[in-house]
């Protein structure tokens, strides 16, 4: 089995973002291949847990990489002040007798955004929503990488690490089955309030969940790696609650074009048309433009939006919510079936490096100071549910078939899910040994006592 085929046996998705198939990602060729060891969000530590628990398997994964996809420049990419995981990584290097580079970025959000990496190590910009290959690089994530190593050693994808941050009386970081419900998650770090809301993810660009009942379904996939437990008074919480009723009449009353949103956008400053302040600006005309042309000209731009959230929740001084209506117009551009033109060669504006957000200020806006720097350095908690619920769908692409159905008995690893040949998805595997209790949309097993 070559390595593409092992990794579609396993089940690799992209374990930090949407969960792209790794299996189509690799088949390609590139100059660079990068690692994303940066880690995009503030409170998110679980890549640098890894590297400092596997740095040799990490190496080791960049080396095979590499040569499948014919990338004579190998770059881990992660910020300088990882003194620990800098010297685990560079004795591993040393050790493998291999080329790698360390590329020590500042402390900066979105220094984790694979657009972001690419302009740092290539010195290019990938085109208007692009991918990296576009400028010759493949850019994968820690967890990424030690899954396909793990594949290749004949290990599906069928455990998750992840982080528990926020109110609770430790910051811990777990290991758990995939399908392992949040709320035990949560449970295991001990939470000091009993009405939370939840943030999947970081706090810029998580999903949000405040009622308990969805927050009591919630299972982890192969794409979680934190998880904030928050008062639901929070900033944040507030925030995201903002309806778009609220955003535009807010638009329409405050926003003083001072243009602080648009020339602090990551993606502007990488030389794409990407002006959230004209968005602002023409807001009020959304609901009385006839035209498409005209609706392209004054909105067409908000399709290049990351919604990385800077605009709305650093640079603007009047609050407002640049990124939620770059959304709201996301949407009426899809509604009016207006293809966007892309910027194919764009060029990096000469003051993005004064254009960067520091990530301690940015933790201190929004009112995260008190959880950070509270993750545990080398302790990692086991769990083993009773039940564990699996989607079929946790990556891009079409949702996998249930090979199994009620009544099944599965060991650990046995596949349960598959996708159909010549379509993008992924594989899923049991994460516990026990009965398939339940298939729909997700596959719940229950683990049997012995």
């Amino acid at each position: 089995m070559n390595l593409t085929e092992a990794i579609k046996s396993a089940g690799v998705v992209g374990a930090g973002g949407a969960g792209f198939p790794t299996h189509v990602k690799l088949n390609t060729k590139a100059e660079y291949f990068i690692v994303n060891a940066a880690e995009c969000e503030p409170l998110i530590e679980t890549d640098k847990f890894l590297m400092r628990q596997r740095a040799d398997d990490l190496v080791r994964g960049v080396e095979i990489i590499s040569q499948e996809i014919g990338a004579t420049k190998k770059y881990i990419a992660l910020k300088a002040a990882y003194k620990t995981e800098i010297a685990l990584l560079e004795e591993a290097i040393a050790k493998a007798g291999s080329d790698i580079k360390l590329h020590k970025m500042t402390y900066f959000y979105p220094a984790g955004d694979e657009q972001i990496i690419a302009c740092e190590i290539t010195g290019k910009s990938v085109p208007e929503r692009g991918i990296p290959i576009a400028v010759g690089a493949v850019i994968d994530n820690v967890g990424t990488v030690l899954n396909i190593v793990d594949a290749l050693d004949g290990k599906p994808v069928t455990d998750k690490y992840l982080s528990v941050v926020g109110e609770v009386r430790a910051t811990v970081m777990l290991h758990v089955p995939i399908g392992t419900p949040v709320t035990e998650c949560i449970e295991a770090a001990h939470p000091t309030i009993r009405d939370f809301a939840v943030i999947m993810g970081g706090p810029m660009m998580g999903k949000l969940y405040t009622e308990e009942e969805d927050i009591k379904r919630l299972t982890i996939t192969k794409t979680d790696g934190n998880i904030i437990v928050l008062p639901k008074d929070h900033y944040l919480v507030e925030r995201a609650t903002l309806t778009v009723e609220h955003m535009q009449n807010q638009a329409k009353s405050s926003c003083i074009q001072c243009r602080m949103c648009t020339d602090m956008c990551p993606r502007y400053q990488t030389g794409h048309n990407m002006r959230p302040h004209l968005i602002m600006r023409n807001l009020y005309r959304v609901d009385n433009i006839e035209s498409n042309d005209e609706f392209l000209r004054a909105f067409g731009e908000a399709a290049n939006c990351s919604e990385c959230g800077i605009c709305e929740m650093f640079a603007c001084p009047m609050q407002l919510s640049p990124r939620k209506a770059n959304q709201f117009i996301k949407a009426k551009l899809r509604e009016r079936n207006i293809d966007v033109p892309k910027l194919a060669n764009p060029v990096a504006r000469p003051d993005r490096e004064l254009r960067k957000v520091p990530t301690d200020r940015l933790i201190a806006r929004l009112g995260l100071t008190k959880y950070y720097g509270r993750h545990p350095q080398g302790d990692v908690i086991e769990l083993s549910p009773e039940e564990v619920t699996i989607p079929l769908k946790q990556h891009i692409g079409a949702p996998a078939t249930a090979v199994v159905k009620e009544g099944d008995t599965v060991k650990k690893g046995d596949l349960i899910g598959e996708i159909a040949e010549g379509k993008m998805g992924a594989n899923v595997h049991a994460s516990i040994d026990g009965v398939v209790v339940s298939v729909d949309s997700r596959i719940t097993v229950r683990s049997v006592a012995e």
